[in-house]
């Protein structure tokens, strides 16, 4: 589990594509400090799982799952990405409940100032939308932000200086793609006000119970 605070911008060193799967290199600092073989780091947002790492950098595979619900298959050599490790159990929890596990993504409409402050307007599906509500969480990118804004075909975040500036979304422009992570407490609760849905038909009744001499 991740909380969307981002510990440090890395960078991509090396993408290696084989068929639907590929593995990428990241060149790091803070997040290695304490890194081992199977620790889960978020990279723009997508939990990842390091499986080799040595000096600057760590490397993590990347299955066809991963490339078709999120940005990850753009990545190249020298593209800017924001990591954070997995939540430590005792520490804070500066953010809200992050997965790492992407929903879908979203592209950049509109940026525009607005005092110390930016907006950005993100247009995405339907199907997203659905979950993403007024000053609710939303994950950009991995970043834990609060959603100022919804309408039909997108929705807007405000963000401070302070975010922008240790993340990677200072420079995102009109027409980029981002990873979105909705609120996953909204996903559950759909579920469970559903469970007929997906529970069998019993086929007990008065009658069977009768035929069988219960009654």
């Amino acid at each position: 589990m991740f909380t969307g605070i981002i510990e440090e911008v890395g960078t991509v060193k090396r993408v290696q594509r084989s068929g639907n799967s590929s593995f990428i290199e990241i060149q790091a600092r803070k997040v290695l400090e304490d890194v081992h073989q199977g620790d889960s780091i978020a990279v723009n947002g997508v939990c990842l799982t390091v499986t080799e790492f040595g000096g600057d950098t760590f490397r993590a595979d990347v299955m066809n799952e991963t490339l078709s619900r999120s940005s990850l298959g753009s990545f190249s050599a020298g593209s800017p990405v924001n990591l954070e490790r997995a939540m430590a159990a005792g520490g804070r929890f500066g953010g809200h409940i992050v997965s790492g596990h992407i929903d879908g993504t979203g592209t950049v409409a509109d940026i525009k100032n607005d005092g110390i402050a930016v907006w950005y307007t993100v247009s995405t599906a339907p199907h997203l939308l659905r979950y993403i509500v007024e000053k609710g969480s939303i994950a950009i990118d991995g970043i834990s932000l609060t959603v100022a804004r919804v309408t039909d075909t997108s929705f807007s975040v405000s963000v401070i200086p302070h975010t922008a500036s240790q993340t990677i979304l200072s420079a995102k422009k009109a027409g980029d793609t981002v990873n979105l992570e909705t609120d996953i407490i909204g996903k559950y609760v759909e579920k469970l006000m559903k469970p007929a849905d997906a529970a069998p038909q019993s086929s007990l009744s008065m009658e069977m119970l009768a035929d069988c001499g219960f009654i």
